[in-house]
């Protein structure tokens, strides 16, 4: 059994890269695309658990005219994981957005070599191949059911937040078997 010591947030990031490309992104875009849907749970549960505070909203009237904020690109929402994220065309792909700016494949990418370390490979290969088991409309619908099943437990509510727990990839490899 190989079993590594993890937060959930690297594995919904890498499981949401996985699955992004396997319905048709790019490498880079399937990586801001995964880290945006676990930026979207986190600060879900965080708000549910009382330790984020919802964003404030600006008021109409302090907002900018379109033409005062320059030419912006064209957002659009592409569904991931039970989730809508916000991305833009850029001439490098499509990226996801994060605090009205595009993010960057090569920070995704960072932040999950430092959270995965060596393993990375065996786990992006465990998760690629628990993806190739479905048919790409299949598995967006049962992309995050997926998650849930082979996700680190971890304490609930606030002890959980940040928590590290086991993921098991011999329980991810057997979930491609069925």
């Amino acid at each position: 059994m190989h079993e590594i010591r993890v937060n959930r947030a690297p594995v919904l990031t890498l499981w949401g890269a996985v699955v992004a490309e396997r319905l048709g992104h790019g490498r880079a875009a399937a990586l801001t695309l995964g880290g945006a849907v676990a930026g979207l749970n986190a600060q879900s549960k965080g708000r549910r658990l009382g330790i984020v505070e919802p964003r404030a909203e600006r008021p109409a009237a302090r907002k900018k005219p379109a033409a005062a904020r320059g030419a912006r690109r064209r957002e659009r929402l592409v569904p991931l994981l039970g989730r809508t994220v916000p991305a833009v065309d850029t001439p490098r792909g499509l990226r996801a957005v994060e605090k009205g700016r595009p993010t960057t494949p090569t920070g995704v990418e960072r932040y999950l070599r430092g959270k995965f370390g060596e393993a990375l490979p065996e786990v992006r290969a465990a998760m690629e191949a628990l993806a190739a088991a479905y048919e790409p409309d299949a598995l967006e619908a049962k992309a995050f059911a997926l998650y849930e099943r082979f996700r680190p437990a971890i304490p609930a509510g606030t002890r959980g937040w940040g928590a590290k727990g086991v993921l098991d990839l011999d329980l991810v490899r057997a979930l491609a078997e069925r």
